[in-house]
């Protein structure tokens, strides 16, 4: 593995929580990543909800395929720059594990339930997926995942919750950066995100061809692949054009990226964390962005159809929740390990980590 100075390197990680040998056979960035691939909160995410729900068709989009999609760019991503793609692999793979049954409508509805009590966010929620609540090994709870993973995958974290987590909190208190690896996990997230919501949008006839031009620059591929292949289909002359989309994208992404990074000097990881953010795209490809993000918002995430979604989700999360705080008796004994937890925080975790159908099927039980 060719490792530019600045990426990651498994061989001078800053280490586990729970010191174990090292393995003859895989770095301990491979090891982190097969953790998290034959974890059960991994498995679940193929029935947890990304925009359209599971039950609607099988041609959509689910937290597992998102998850895959993110690991699949960030690997291209951080090949590029001289990464560390392993790493890169495990944080794009656990960054989803605590997401809630029905995207972020659960998410929303879980942290209403829990504003009186600390509050819930998802990427929290995946650390304590990694650090407490995957029960496998007997040598520790989690699954004692490397620093640079967890780091990694704790994308976003309130100063109040930060000054909980010692050194891995440390960095949204102090304003400084995680690895490139991590960083390069961000962006890819965004880029599989937008790119198959617009892609299940248009599966799903909730966007049409007309609406899809207004994008600048998808419509910029679709009239040179309309020229290109003035046989094929309008079909796939539209995911031609998504795919041309994605690729300019994540060519601006590396090359400005490596501008940055070659214009810093970097020698290090370590100054890595002290220089500003370096993985971004250029000006001109933030403009593009912005009309993508802005189109998303109008014409998917706030269409009926999702809007629905939605609002039948959230009571649902309510409802379980209300049961369980009344008959804390009910939640299973293997979250009750974390006996130094409020009751309602081992609710949320199990919550958390319910799929959509047995949400569902549980909530109608009562």
């Amino acid at each position: 593995m060719n490792l530019a100075p600045y990426a990651a390197n498994h061989l001078s990680s800053i280490g586990r929580q729970y010191v174990e040998p090292a393995s003859q056979l895989r770095n301990e960035f491979q090891r982190d990543r097969d953790r998290i691939i034959h974890s059960t909160f991994f498995r679940r995410l193929q029935y947890k909800t990304q925009v359209f729900v599971s039950h609607e068709g099988d041609m959509f989009r689910n937290r597992l395929t998102h998850s895959l999609e993110v690991s699949q760019v960030s690997r291209g991503i951080a090949r590029t720059l001289g990464c560390h793609e392993d790493l890169a692999e495990a944080i794009a793979l656990g960054h989803d594990l605590g997401h809630t049954p029905f995207g972020h409508a659960g998410q929303d509805a879980l942290n209403d339930c829990m504003k009186n009590f600390g509050g819930f966010e998802h990427n929290l929620q995946s650390l304590r997926v990694v650090d407490l609540l995957e029960s496998k090994y007997p040598s520790f709870r989690g699954l004692n995942l490397t620093y640079e993973t967890r780091e990694g995958i704790l994308k976003h974290c309130s100063n109040k919750n930060a000054r909980q987590l010692g050194r891995l909190g440390q960095r949204f208190l102090q304003k400084s950066q995680p690895s490139l690896e991590a960083q390069i996990v961000n962006f890819a997230d965004e880029i599989a995100y937008y790119h198959h919501d617009i892609d299940d949008g248009y599966r799903s006839e909730i966007l049409s061809l007309k609406m899809l031009r207004e994008i600048n620059l998808f419509n910029k591929f679709y009239e040179e692949n309309k020229k290109k292949y003035p046989k094929s289909s309008e079909e796939k002359i539209v995911y031609e054009s998504v795919r041309n989309m994605m690729h300019c994208i994540i060519n601006d992404l590396c090359k400005n990226s490596l501008h940055e990074i070659q214009k810093n000097q970097l020698a290090s990881i370590e100054e890595v964390r002290l220089a500003p953010a370096l993985i971004g795209y250029s000006k001109n490809m933030q403009k593009e962005i912005a009309i993508i993000k802005k189109f998303s918002k109008i014409n998917i995430y706030n269409h009926r159809k999702i809007l629905n979604m939605s609002n039948n989700a959230k009571p649902i999360i309510f409802k379980l929740f209300e049961f369980f705080q009344n008959d804390f008796n009910k939640v299973p004994l293997e979250f009750k390990q974390n006996c130094n937890e409020s009751s309602e925080r081992i609710i949320a975790d199990y919550i958390a980590g319910m799929t959509d159908r047995f949400a569902i099927s549980l909530a109608e039980s009562f």
